[in-house]
């Protein structure tokens, strides 16, 4: 079976390539092209185009280089209308997947399906309009989607969560406490781990704040998870004010180490993303932080734009408010000591999350999400044929 995935970053990379792999192992005549990345490409198969080519986020930056991502769309259209795949697996990227959706859809008889769809739920809802018309199926990694999509006449697949996997995977290769403290030349003191961001505005922008309030808990170890293809250096003047009072703790960076990190840590503060979920999954006590400048007018908007209560993948999940969420002009240094010390102690408050995290693991499901998203995809592609 010809397969042609698209993904557009590096997590839809990592995930489009422990699809393949699956796929490969169920399907003995399985060959791949791709938009993708360096992951998929170990897989094997063809890549027409490394998604770093066309990653821009944000209006100016797609505005700036509309021409190589044109160009881009083009060859891609071209390309799938050339080779002539049974299938066209969209992964994430919804800028531009969708568009590739409605070509194949209205051009081609090839089925479209959709493996982590667009966060729809969140903004931009009359996209469903547009997958109703040119998705034939949709496998989604959010149990909360299942009911959302539901409301517009549409059923999709829930295969669970590739957190979930990545985890399992490092359960089965996990280092002792003792051996991570060792490793990092880590004081005793319990650890609190700083997930600030994958970006360098982000990570500008949360981290100072984060160890500020970390200065009223001396008895503490802060340990910063260094972010994918961000230099040691680039982390150095952010610690400076922290280090330089607290010569005999100083915090730590590490990289190539987040899984380990949250295993040993005793609380968290985590940027919003995948990162909470992980964070959550490892029963790990969190603070959610997310700074924005201009946090009024942000608050103002996320009200009128946010289709939904809240930001963390957690709480979504949840359906409730399981860990504080302090976003824009919410998160401050005196908001994040409020919310962490209770995390610090056994305190009701700390049980009460742990208790939740409980929960929210259930709902997520077992990890073997790759390989039970390939069998749904062949047991739909025999229904075809």
């Amino acid at each position: 079976m010809k397969y042609y995935l698209i993904a557009g970053e590096a997590s839809g990379d990592l995930h489009a390539s422990n699809l393949m792999k699956a796929l490969q192992q169920r399907d003995a005549e399985a060959q791949f092209r791709f938009f993708g990345g360096d992951a998929m490409a170990a897989v094997g198969g063809t890549m027409v185009m490394h998604y770093s080519q066309l990653a821009y986020m944000g209006f100016v930056q797609v505005a700036l280089h509309a021409r190589p991502i044109l160009e881009g769309m083009r060859l891609c259209k071209r390309d799938i209308t050339s080779w002539s795949p049974d299938v066209v697996i969209l992964v994430d990227y919804p800028g531009f997947n969708l568009k590739i959706a409605r070509f194949v859809k209205s051009r081609t008889s090839i089925p479209v399906w959709y493996y982590i769809p667009p966060k729809i739920w969140a903004w931009k809802q009359h996209r469903i309009r547009n997958i109703r018309r040119d998705v034939d199926e949709v496998f989604s990694i959010l149990p909360f989607e299942v009911p959302f999509y539901a409301t517009h006449h549409y059923t999709i697949h829930y295969v669970g969560n590739p957190c979930a996997d990545a985890i399992a995977d490092y359960r089965r290769q996990a280092v002792s406490c003792e051996v991570f403290i060792s490793r990092n030349s880590l004081s005793d003191k319990p650890l609190v781990a700083l997930l600030a961001g994958s970006r360098k505005a982000e990570i500008r922008d949360n981290l100072p704040r984060m160890l500020e309030a970390i200065r009223e808990f001396p008895d503490v170890q802060p340990v910063v998870a260094g972010a994918p293809g961000i230099t040691p250096d680039f982390y150095t003047p952010l610690l400076k004010s922290y280090n330089d009072t607290h010569p005999q703790v100083p915090v730590a960076v590490v990289f190539g180490q987040t899984y380990p990190l949250l295993d040993h840590a005793h609380a968290a503060l985590v940027t919003s993303g995948t990162a909470t979920l992980e964070t959550a999954l490892m029963r790990v006590p969190q603070v959610v932080c997310y700074y924005t400048k201009m946090g009024k007018l942000v608050s103002f908007a996320r009200r009128l734009i946010l289709k939904v209560p809240y930001i963390s993948l957690v709480n979504l999940i949840a359906g409730k408010e399981v860990v504080p969420e302090l976003v824009a002009e919410g998160m401050n240094v005196a908001n994040i000591r409020h919310h962490l010390r209770p995390l610090l102690d056994d305190t009701p408050t700390r049980q009460t999350m742990l208790d939740s995290y409980d929960t929210l693991i259930e709902s997520v499901g077992e990890a073997g999400v790759s390989a039970r998203t390939a069998g749904h995809m062949l047991e739909l592609k025999k229904k075809r044929e």
